[in-house]
């Protein structure tokens, strides 16, 4: 890996492209380096996590909304639409937006955590939606995943959003973008315009994951990858793009981010350096906010050593600044304590959260956020006595550069009424690389069957699997084997809009 070195400059020193992170960005994806057997296997572990978390997801509102909007854009030789027949398709960038949220909704599929926040795994439906549209091969499709990926992954360990209150969107643009490049074998030039267009359009405000969280946290990631594709599509014919996007002078990072005096330190593969970043990220078991994984998985293990959690007196977590201040006490929201709130602020309250896994001993992507059951009296009484504390080593070791550091769980004291304490610890979830359990494909195909189960066939959950991990003998044209369909007169249908 080699470091690219990003700050201002003004517009009269006609900073050249070649010192440009965009034209490097482009570089790297214009690389036709081959992507290593182990990328290429996760690469199919995270096409069928995306495809199990949309399926579970498939007649939630948000999910259903945005499926109508796309069927609205019909295109014979277009992309196809998570839940419907294959042989229908839509606009590619419509299709991204569709299978974007599906892929979203739950907040169920892979990480990555560092300098600011992610899932790259949002980078995969709307280069699929592309490939798909333009009849590329499984092999072209892996290629361009692997792009996605890397870039993003870069971004997100070198430059912080969310401390500007910047959504984090603002690095998977550019990825996505990338990732159509590669995928497209498109020249340098032509990605450089692509992912310069794609950060300008997708800087936006974090208020949709902060207050009264929406489903626009869905759509957030669908909007990107909308937008990536028309960047592409633009600069393909023949269009430009705002340049320099990261180092003018009233650029994102002059303005947006960390200012004229800004400094970061991007890594980026060199020539020829393979795509491995995919590598460094990793999925969900649980249904919830990555931090909150490592806690739900400490709450089942406390749970077993805590007779009565009526006797509870308080429960406190001390855990990472990130933690802390998003999902925890320390971001001062009501919400995330109020028994009437939505399912995605719920999903963005450690505090919900490690009461119902305490209680419960299990996590159940729709059972465990029901109204019914976040309204439970002794279970409003538990959260209420929960509260999160940053903690300064828990803070250093989820910034660490040293993977075996790196930790997103945090330390528990449970102070009991009889005077008692029990205080438990995890760094990470059972599922990460390095927990109990690392998730293997195995583990990725257990995810989709018990996801999809009584949602599709068991015919078409076994063709969907053999499709997938065949998927680099796809030739051109087969890709829309990689659609997943329910049966006929099962996917809900919404209100009426323009489309």
């Amino acid at each position: 890996m080699k470091r690219h070195t990003l700050k201002v400059f003004p517009s009269k020193s006609h900073l050249p492209r070649e010192d440009q992170l965009a034209w490097k960005i482009a570089g790297v994806a214009a690389d036709r380096v081959a992507v290593p057997k182990d990328s290429a296997a996760m690469i199919i572990n995270r096409v069928i996590d995306n495809a199990s978390v949309a399926i579970a997801a498939i007649n939630r509102r948000p999910v259903v909304s945005a499926r109508d909007m796309a069927l609205g854009h019909p295109r014979k030789d277009g992309a196809t639409v998570f839940g419907v027949p294959a042989g229908k398709r839509v606009s590619p960038e419509w299709a991204a937006w569709a299978n974007g949220t599906a892929v979203r909704e739950l907040d169920m599929h892979d990480t990555f955590l560092a300098a600011d926040y992610s899932h790259p795994g949002d980078n995969i439906p709307p280069i699929l939606a592309v490939a798909q549209t333009m009849g590329k091969s499984g092999r072209d499709l892996i290629r361009g995943i692997a792009t996605g990926y890397e870039i993003h992954i870069d971004l997100v360990r070198a430059i912080c959003l969310h401390e500007h209150k910047i959504d984090h969107i603002a690095h998977l643009c550019p990825a996505q973008a990338a990732g159509i490049g590669t995928l497209l074998g498109l020249k340098q030039e032509v990605i450089y315009q692509a992912v310069q267009q794609a950060v300008h359009v997708s800087f936006t405000t974090r208020q949709s994951r902060k207050g009264e969280i929406s489903s626009w946290k869905a759509y957030a990631p669908a909007h990107a990858g909308k937008l990536a594709i028309e960047a592409v599509d633009r600069v393909m014919r023949g269009e430009g793009a705002p340049s320099p996007i990261y180092e003018g002078e009233d650029s994102v990072v002059a303005w947006m981010l960390d200012g004229p005096n800004a400094h970061y330190e991007v890594p980026l593969p060199e020539a020829g350096e393979a795509k491995r970043a995919i590598l460094d990220s990793y999925t969900k078991e649980h249904s919830a906010e990555y931090q909150s994984q490592a806690l739900i998985d400490l709450a089942f293990r406390m749970r077993e050593r805590i007779a009565d959690p009526g006797q509870i007196e308080k429960i406190i977590l001390h855990t990472s600044h990130h933690t802390h201040y998003v999902i925890g006490t320390g971001a001062n929201d009501p919400q995330k304590m109020d028994p009437k709130a939505s399912r995605e602020t719920l999903d963005h309250s450690i505090m919900y959260i490690f009461a119902v896994a305490l209680q419960d001993g299990r996590w159940h992507h729709v059972d465990s956020y029901a109204p019914r059951r976040a309204r439970r009296a002794d279970t409003v009484a538990l959260w209420h006595k929960i509260e999160t504390r940053e903690d300064a080593e828990w803070t250093r070791r989820y910034h660490s550069r040293d993977p075996n550091e790196l930790a997103f769980g945090g330390r528990v004291e449970v102070l009991m009424k009889d005077g008692s304490t029990l205080v438990d610890e995890l760094a990470v979830a059972n599922a990460h690389p390095l927990g109990a359990r690392p998730f293997g494909r195995a583990d990725y195909i257990r995810k989709f069957r018990t996801l999809t189960d009584g949602i599709i066939s068991a015919r078409e959950a076994n063709r969907f699997i053999e499709a997938a991990e065949n998927l680099a003998q796809l030739a051109a044209g087969e890709l829309h084997l990689l659609n997943v369909a329910l049966p006929a007169g099962t996917l809900a249908a919404g209100k009426p809009g323009i489309f």
